[in-house]
């Protein structure tokens, strides 16, 4: 876009404003961008006005009744409105952007809105990685990366992580969380087995070097290995020195089946006793009481969300998370530091190995690949998914509550994507469809395609099919809630076949939840956006519409905003966004997607 660019200037008369700290700027300012007669939602909640607002060196540098002054662009707002730029704490999106291409890559973010993320989430991140188990936290990353992601990672501590991203420019904000799972490695590497002192002490270390380098706090992935073997002892000296930090413990809780209201009370539990901030990460809840009856279940909602395309099939809230909601809210309302946050997707997804046994996935690559190549070893794995029991707390053998090869089927899970050509032609089918395409029978199919792709297998979840919005419907409570702010959960890598959340989740948010179906407003839906996962996460000077903040914005139109995109075809841009600009720049434009502009920062705490 040229620097000089004057885009449609207002020439009509200015509403009267009642805000008080409006006035007429002076002539003789001159501001890099000026966005006349805009409706500015400000992500705090409150209504929306109609204003000039300025930005200069990357901030917010008046907001005024009428800003008359120069300016490099000059943005007509007629009929638009102005958003903070979408925040979005709960992602993976630091898988890839220590990569060259990365603005390639996480484009569909910023053409969404998207101007801030938060990496480092589940437990699993590129950093902290001791010499001592290199090898080890590298194939942890890998299993989650693509052939060519280039993960000889050459960093050690966050810092020096944040370091690199900084030499080489990020296209958008970049916040990170230290990931349990890595903690755990550099102290043990990948062993199945509870933490000794020694084990903790190191872990404690390497977390707070990387808290002291800026990361936003610490994340968990309590139904994954090796983090699923942490004990509340484990947990609670980590989480003492998060607290003193003052940061926040960001949770991938340990199940969110049919022990979902336990694994709440444990970081309800966790919060209240340490005093530290916690952050329930991607709140779901998958209804699981056993096979005969789980798959009795998915049949009638099969049935039901087919009939549902002709005609409209009420659907009541999920009473399990409607009551845990309750409890969240309770607990926030007497004092206790808890967040929350969700997708706006009936779809989970993940990587194909958390569904093994834990005890499965010990030691290096090569011993995992052999043990899926024994026909012995295959039948003992599968003998423990088909015998296992999900019960709390999920940590004696066979009791993993990611056992989903039992508790949903091979009906409900879906390949996601894989790295050959040979097998993306079975991308978007379920395991059923690709063991009958194959002659195999399902898990067979799994283990054999996870040794082909050298074990990089990401796939869906989903009971009916993938992106099924009956089905969203049934935890639809978790988007209305005021307390809960909406992510992504981007796993975007350049290949497979991705969730549309990853090209249409806050364009979706605002076309079905505020337009189409009027359970939340247009400010509502901002705020929880905006300001609500700043404040959750304490990302300062961002999240909100306010002077001197720094200018992450989004316009777009509220009338056309919408969302094409599909379970067969998710890679579709959202309609109605305009403008995105990432600290004072415009990274996307009417002229389009500036793929060379690198204006993110990486935050620090």
């Amino acid at each position: 876009m040229s620097k000089d660019k004057v885009i449609s200037p207002r020439n009509k008369q200015y509403k009267q404003q009642r805000f008080s700290f409006m006035k007429e700027e002076s002539l003789m300012d001159t501001f890099d961008v000026i966005i006349k007669n805009v409706s500015i939602y400000d992500g705090t909640g409150k209504p929306s006005y109609i204003s000039d607002i300025a930005i200069k060196n990357g901030l917010i540098a008046s907001i005024s009744s009428r800003i008359d002054a120069s300016s490099k662009i000059i943005i007509d707002g007629s009929k638009k409105a102005l958003c903070p730029g979408f925040i979005d704490i709960h992602s993976h999106a630091d898988l890839t952007i220590h990569l060259s291409n990365h603005n390639q890559i996480l484009e569909p973010l910023i053409r969404q809105g998207v101007t801030t993320f938060v990496g480092g989430n589940c437990g699993m991140g590129p950093a902290p990685i001791d010499d001592s188990h290199r090898n080890e936290a590298i194939t942890y990353n890998e299993s989650m990366m693509g052939e060519d992601s280039k993960t000889n990672f050459h960093w050690s501590s966050v810092g020096e992580f944040f370091e690199v991203l900084e030499k080489q420019g990020l296209i958008l904000n970049c916040g990170f969380l230290v990931p349990h799972g890595m903690l755990r490695i550099a102290a043990k590497g990948l062993e199945y087995s509870k933490a000794s002192q020694n084990d903790i002490s190191l872990m404690k270390k390497h977390l707070i070097s990387g808290l002291e380098d800026g990361a936003l706090g610490m994340s968990t992935g309590l139904m994954y290995f090796p983090g699923l073997n942490a004990d509340t002892a484990e947990l609670n000296a980590l989480a003492r020195i998060v607290a003193k930090f003052d940061a926040v413990f960001s949770s991938h809780i340990r199940s969110y089946s049919n022990t979902l209201p336990q694994a709440i009370n444990e970081i309800i539990c966790l919060s209240k006793e340490i005093d530290v901030r916690v952050q329930i990460s991607h709140l779901f809840h998958i209804p699981h009481a056993h096979p005969i009856i789980d798959e009795a279940i998915k049949t009638i909602l099969r049935i039901a969300s087919a009939v549902n395309k002709y005609i409209p099939i009420p659907m009541p809230d999920d009473k399990i998370l409607m009551n845990i909601l309750l409890k969240i809210d309770k607990e926030i309302k007497n004092g206790t530091p808890l967040g929350v946050d969700a997708m706006p997707t009936s779809t989970g997804f993940t990587h194909v190995l958390a569904f093994f046994p834990p005890w499965a996935l010990i030691g290096s690559h090569e011993e995992i690949s052999n043990r899926l190549k024994d026909p012995v070893q295959r039948k003992k794995i599968y003998e423990s998914i088909k015998n296992g029991n999900s019960v709390w707390p999920h940590q004696d053998k066979d009791t993993w509550s990611m056992n989903f090869f039992k508790i949903m089927g091979f009906r409900s899970i879906y390949l996601m994507s894989v790295v050959s050509e040979k097998n993306k032609c079975f991308e978007g089918m379920s395991w059923y469809e690709i063991g009958k395409a194959r002659g195999q029978d399902p898990f067979d199919a799994v283990c054999d395609i996870l040794i082909e792709e050298n074990g990089r297998v990401l796939i869906f979840i989903a009971p009916t099919f993938v992106g099924d919005e009956f089905v969203e419907k049934f935890g639809a409570c978790s988007i209305r809630d005021p307390n809960v702010s909406i992510v992504t959960d981007t796993i975007l890598l350049g290949f497979g076949k991705p969730s549309h959340l990853f090209y249409d989740c806050y364009p979706k948010l605002f076309s079905k939840y505020v337009k189409k179906e009027k359970q939340l407003t247009f400010e509502e839906a901002i705020r929880k956006s905006t300001s609500l996962p700043a404040q959750q996460l304490g990302i300062k000077n961002r999240g909100i519409i306010k002077k001197d903040y720094w200018a992450d914005l989004v316009i777009f139109d509220p009338e056309s905003i919408d969302y094409s995109s599909t379970p067969e075809k998710p890679d579709i841009f959202p309609d109605g966004i305009e403008y995105v600009f990432i600290n004072g720049h415009p990274s996307f434009s009417p002229d389009g997607f500036d793929s060379e502009s690198k204006n993110g920062q990486v935050i620090r705490r």
